[in-house]
């Protein structure tokens, strides 16, 4: 069976994407111009872990070929890493990136804009191997799924107990949580929530930690893993193998498409009208050697179908067999995944896999009367996007609210409406939110931006929680306009203190429109380990709020 995956069209115009001179044919004109390749260039190519290791012997077979003028360096990654990698704006020397399903280029879209960068530019070619997502279970237990049927219904409604890794970082775990959703009965979206919460109630980190769960888990337990992961499992790990379990229900699978990072469209732009027959600059022909070599390992990676079948996954297209203990030989039937879909359900599962203490500090300032496209105020629309969210929270979280503006409480810019307590008390949820409603009656005065933060950051380390994230949420629509208050080295000096003591306070900020000083936003982000996020168009907010507080740890750079 041979079945193509790939993200929703709509999905990859959300990404920008640079191919305008390959596309047109300019490129083939360049390269017939070029002169021969006298220095071997430097290709650095980021692969996500699991497929890694075959692509840098097969990259290091074509540098060495006699053919060839590169030199590959291959950097093996988490998918999500590079992903927060390139969103946070770094990631300038990468020449490729093969993650382990297109449904990151969308991802990665979605967190700079977020996090107010500029989209990445990056051209999606097909993809060099696939892997269908299964449930794994230890060989030692199979008798418990003797005769049994097993389906995406059963984990939805908990008859099947499955272990899911976290999806923030597991393509495997999204797209089951994606099955799972269309398994869905029409009106009945609640039961998905609800198997989401059960699902995240103590969720491994990553699959291999799911897979050494199933040892001490109750029989008739599985694991949500792609196929290759069960293959490469046993292996590795002969001692306890594992048996991939194909849904009846059909599957979805992890693709890993070649993504291209050569930015050619600039070179191209640059170019006068009949640039086609102009002599190539020295800037020029580095840049199409380094095209011309990437495009020669890419075809190699397309061609060597045998070679990632030997460690275990099929081929880009979904077919293929395999000569692999404990997964079928024969490829088998998988749909196609849908990149909004997964991020909309990434949103939804970091709301409500949230396990925290947070203290909300929200800007009351005056600027916040200000009207927005949408023809609401600016607080209109922070209140809305807050009582949602809220409303949403799971009970394993702890919420406090302040407000802020200059001079609320004599000459303090902040005033604790809420303590910091649990959802779980429905009272105090309920408090939450009235006070949440109560915010538009409360504008006035100026930003006191940076005596809050350093006021928030110290009143939630007086009832620190070391067995949870201890963090402050800080919502915003300005600049520091407190002259009277701490300056912004003093505050940074004092919170990078914090943040290197045994109680650190990650201030996770949003901006509100286009008023905000993401600097200074950024800055205090780093400071303490947290992230700044920009919503400037005001509309977004309730999409920003929720990449913002599904920030539970910032990954490398962001």
């Amino acid at each position: 069976m041979v079945v193509i995956i790939a993200a929703a069209a709509t999905s990859v115009a959300l990404v920008g994407i640079a191919g305008s001179a390959w596309a047109g044919g300019s490129l083939s004109a360049w390269l017939a111009a070029a002169p021969a390749c006298t220095e071997p260039v430097e290709l650095t190519v980021v692969a996500d872990t699991a497929i890694a290791r075959p692509v840098t012997q097969l990259a290091a077979e074509y540098d060495a070929r006699a053919d060839s003028c590169a030199r590959t360096q291959v950097v093996a990654q988490d998918s999500a890493d590079t992903s927060a990698l390139l969103a946070s704006g770094n990631g300038s020397d990468i020449d490729a990136w093969i993650p382990d399903s297109p449904v990151w280029l969308v991802r990665t879209a979605a967190s700079a804009r977020s996090l107010g960068r500029d989209v990445p530019d990056v051209a999606m070619e097909r993809s060099i191997a696939s892997s269908p997502v299964v449930f794994a279970a230890p060989v030692s237990g199979a008798d418990a799924f003797a005769g049994r049927a097993l389906n995406w219904d059963d984990v939805l409604t908990g008859d099947l107990p499955a272990l899911l890794a976290d999806p923030e970082a597991s393509s495997a775990s999204l797209n089951g949580l994606q099955a799972m959703e269309r398994a869905v009965p029409i009106g009945q979206a609640r039961d998905f929530r609800n198997a989401m919460i059960r699902l995240s109630d103590g969720a491994p980190a990553r699959v291999d930690a799911a897979f050494a769960s199933l040892a001490v888990s109750p029989p008739g337990t599985v694991a949500i893993a792609s196929e290759q992961q069960v293959a490469m499992h046993n292996h590795d790990d002969a001692a306890t193998p594992l048996l991939a379990l194909y849904p009846e229900d059909g599957t979805l699978a992890l693709q890993f498409p070649f993504l291209r990072m050569l930015d050619e469209s600039e070179l191209a732009k640059n170019r006068p009208a009949d640039g086609d027959e102009q002599p190539l600059s020295k800037k020029e022909e580095h840049f199409v050697q380094r095209a011309a070599q990437l495009n020669a390992l890419k075809i190699e990676l397309w061609d060597a179908s045998d070679r990632f079948a030997a460690e275990g996954f099929r081929d880009g297209a979904g077919g293929g067999e395999l000569e692999q203990d404990g997964v079928v030989s024969d490829a088998t039937e998988v749909g196609s995944a849908a990149a909004s879909a997964q991020v909309a359900i990434l949103r939804d599962w970091g709301v409500l896999s949230l396990r925290s203490r947070i203290l909300s500090v929200i800007d009351v300032s005056g600027s916040m009367e200000e009207p927005t496209v949408t023809g609401l105020r600016r607080i209109d629309l922070l209140t809305e996007a807050a009582s949602s969210t809220v409303s949403q929270l799971s009970e394993a979280v702890d919420v406090g609210l302040w407000a802020f503006s200059t001079t609320r409480i004599g000459d303090q810019d902040w005033e604790p409406l809420s303590p910091i307590e649990p959802l779980a008390d429905e009272l105090h949820r309920q408090q939450v939110l009235d006070v949440i409603g109560s915010l538009p009656a409360r504008l006035g005065g100026a930003t006191g931006l940076y005596d809050t933060t350093l006021a928030a950051v110290q009143a939630v380390r007086e009832e620190y929680d070391p067995e949870n994230v201890n963090s402050v949420l800080l919502l915003t629509d300005g600049k520091n306009e407190d002259e009277n208050g701490i300056s912004r080295e003093a505050l940074l000096e004092q919170l990078t203190a914090i943040a290197e003591s045994d109680q650190p306070v990650p201030v996770v900020l949003v901006g509100i429109g286009p008023d905000t000083d993401l600097e200074s936003m950024r800055l205090i982000a780093e400071a303490t380990g947290g992230a700044a996020y920009s919503a400037e168009r005001p509309q977004d907010l309730k999409t920003v709020l929720t990449d913002a507080l599904s920030q539970r740890s910032c990954r490398p750079n962001c």
